[in-house]
């Protein structure tokens, strides 16, 4: 169901909520930050410490996936299989391993040009709210924002163990928005904002509107290509960004 159905559906339901003009959805790596691949050791070490398998990631497309499908990806080029407790301890494992791995340093650790500006600049907006659709499980997406000092500014998400496939995580996102009390009027008015063609796919399944930002391992040509409402070199100019965020 897209994003206007389920608000037709929400309609009539009890509970007041509080229509606001957008709904911002922001993946994390390559678009807000990047954490020096603590999350590819962190997955590298549990992999090897459940399955006695060397680097089990290696060489496996990360980027846009959610945190499920790579662990799949990696189990079936490994010729292994495991059943939901199996995972479940995996997930456990593995995110006390990404909560140690986020302190070292790594390659172009940090947060991505003009992200902390931005931010701040659109927690001041009253009828603005931000949330998160990221393929990272929740555990350590949250780890990663608290140590980059970003996640008080997002109010809710939808996250890799939330759902497998990418697709399916906006709705889930503004269904939390609307139990957190936070509603917009149009799918059009939640924006998609993601450094690769599955965040701008994501949204377009949604219904919803989405920003693609060259940060990450994509190129703003090819970010054109995925039909994308906007394409954004980087998120360094605050007022630039912010009209294209909350333009119509």
């Amino acid at each position: 169901m897209d994003l206007e159905g389920r608000r037709r559906k929400s309609e009539g339901k009890p509970g007041r909520v509080s229509v606001f003009s957008k709904i911002l959805l922001f993946d994390i790596d390559g678009t807000l930050l990047l954490s020096g691949r603590a999350g590819y050791r962190a997955l590298t070490r549990t992999f090897e410490e459940l399955f006695g398998v060397s680097r089990g990631f290696e060489g496996i497309q990360v980027a846009g996936m959610t945190d499920e499908i790579i662990l799949t990806a990696a189990l079936e080029r490994a010729g292994l299989a495991a059943d939901r407790e199996t995972r479940a301890r995996f997930h456990v494992r593995y995110c006390e391993q990404f909560s140690d791995e986020i302190h070292f340093p790594g390659p172009r650790k940090g947060l991505m040009p003009g992200v902390a500006a931005l931010l701040e600049t659109l927690s001041r907006y009253n009828h603005v709210r931000c949330g998160l659709v990221t393929g990272n499980f929740a555990r350590p997406a949250r780890i990663k924002l608290e140590h980059f000092d970003l996640w008080r500014f997002f109010h809710f998400g939808a996250y890799g163990d939330d759902a497998a496939i990418r697709n399916d995580l906006v709705p889930i996102a503004v269904e939390r928005a609307r139990r957190d009390r936070v509603a917009v009027e149009r799918a059009g008015d939640v924006v998609v904002i993601g450094d690769t063609p599955l965040d701008v796919q994501c949204a377009t399944v949604a219904g919803a509107r989405s920003v693609a930002v060259a940060t990450g391992s994509y190129e703003v040509a090819v970010l054109r290509e995925t039909g994308a409402h906007a394409v954004l070199s980087d998120l360094s100019d605050t007022n630039t960004v912010v009209d294209v965020l909350l333009s119509s």
